[in-house]
């Protein structure tokens, strides 16, 4: 609760994943704290198999915000962090800390919209109409583990799907294809879709939505993309919002983020338009992927 109502925002994520953080293998999680209070907080996640840092959920106490606390934080994160795990060789994160020299590797789109639970079906037909007239279906497919396994560790898909950075973007957490990220891929009860099981062009998951503080209480879904084909981006986002929708996990407010390539922004947004329950939440947002060798700070 102080998390929510001191270092959260609208619509973090930190609040929900907390617990499971304190719990996770791999991950470390720092709080700071003054005269007794909670002022801060960090995490790292080790991925890669154990090459590489992701940094994540850092928050500040907003009475303690220009202070330095957030560069403090870090520092001390850091060589911790690297005193733990010594086979570390860089970090990763999608913020940009401040005086951090870091490396931008990719740039991506992410588009949100808002609206309630009793307006998902008519979205869905309203999305479904749409490419209905473009005469196309989906042509998307569902993995199960084996599958989905073969095509991560294919050497091609990177480029056949424009990773960006040649990572697996999901929940702002970049993994490189590799046996020792597939585990925690599994941990996160993904839905993937793909367009063949083979050599697939165009690859996209979504995972269970989760509670956030926007408007009181409401529901968010991250759907994430990868590749540059919009016809499948099309079926693929109505693909996905039906599974969230058979599996009941979609209530009260919703909210969905679609990340995805630059190119599709356009395509999409003129897709999701036109429908009164579900409108764009703010501008097309940018989610920068950061890197930076952890020997140098």
């Amino acid at each position: 609760m102080y998390i929510k109502h001191n270092l959260g925002m609208s619509d973090d994520y930190l609040p929900h994943f907390y617990h499971d953080w304190m719990k996770e293998p791999g991950r470390t999680v720092l709080l700071a704290r003054r005269e007794g209070k909670l002022v801060a907080l960090q995490s790292w996640l080790i991925v890669d198999e154990g090459a590489t840092a992701v940094i994540e959920g850092l928050r500040v106490c907003p009475t303690e915000r220009g202070r330095g606390i957030s560069w403090a934080v870090h520092r001390f994160a850091h060589s911790y962090i690297r005193q733990l795990h010594p086979t570390i060789k860089k970090a990763i994160a999608t913020t940009r800390l401040k005086y951090m020299k870091s490396l931008v590797l990719a740039r991506r789109a992410i588009l949100c919209l808002v609206g309630q639970e009793e307006s998902l079906d008519d979205l869905i037909s309203h999305l479904k109409q749409k490419i209905r007239f473009l005469g196309v279906t989906s042509g998307l497919i569902p993995l199960n583990e084996t599958q989905l396994k073969k095509v991560l560790l294919d050497p091609k898909l990177p480029s056949r799907v424009q990773l960006p950075g040649g990572s697996i973007i999901q929940n702002s957490q970049p993994l490189q294809l590799m046996e020792g990220n597939l585990e925690i891929l599994k941990r996160r009860n993904l839905t993937w879709l793909a367009d063949n099981e083979e050599e697939p062009a165009f690859l996209s998951l979504y995972a269970p939505p989760y509670p956030i503080a926007y408007n009181g209480r409401s529901m968010l879904l991250n759907i994430d993309m990868f590749g540059t084909d919009c016809i499948l981006a099309q079926g693929a986002l109505v693909s996905l919002l039906e599974a969230a929708r058979s599996k009941e996990e979609l209530k009260g407010t919703i909210l969905f983020q679609v990340h995805m390539p630059w190119s599709l922004v356009e395509t999409l947004q003129a897709f999701c338009d036109g429908h009164q329950g579900f409108t764009r939440c703010g501008e097309v947002l940018e989610q920068e992927l950061f890197d930076r060798d952890t020997v140098a700070l």
